[in-house]
């Protein structure tokens, strides 16, 4: 079984920062893509922004300059630093990977349970 379990979300102020981080455990062969989507109340999950196992990244356009996303390969593990907050950013925060389980496996897409950001004005 692979597990994503995320740590780092809050209460913070707004132009405050956190730090999201998301651990990927189990039985792993290999981890892929790894990311952070967002969903606010009444509203539909978005992508925040993923990051490929070379590094390359990709943002969303309403965190660019604000949000930076890193992985650590050898640790299965990817942080999301979040400066400049805005109540607007409020919302659940989960992890989510494409891993593959074993050799030989199709690679599938996992997520966390999600952790709670919220931003005061």
């Amino acid at each position: 079984q692979v597990q994503l379990v995320e740590s780092g979300g809050g209460l913070v102020q707004a132009g405050g920062s956190l730090r999201l981080s998301c651990a990927a455990s189990g039985s792993i062969f290999s981890v892929n893509t790894m990311g952070w989507y967002r969903q606010a109340p009444g509203k539909q999950r978005e992508l925040v922004a993923d990051i490929f196992r070379n590094g390359s990244t990709n943002y969303a356009d309403f965190v660019k300059g604000r949000f930076t996303i890193s992985r650590d390969n050898a640790k299965n593990m990817v942080y999301l630093q979040m400066n400049s907050l805005k109540p607007e950013d409020t919302g659940v925060y989960y992890c989510y990977s494409l891993i593959a389980a074993y050799w030989g496996v199709q690679a599938m897409d996992y997520w966390g349970k999600g952790t709670l950001v919220t931003v005061s004005s």
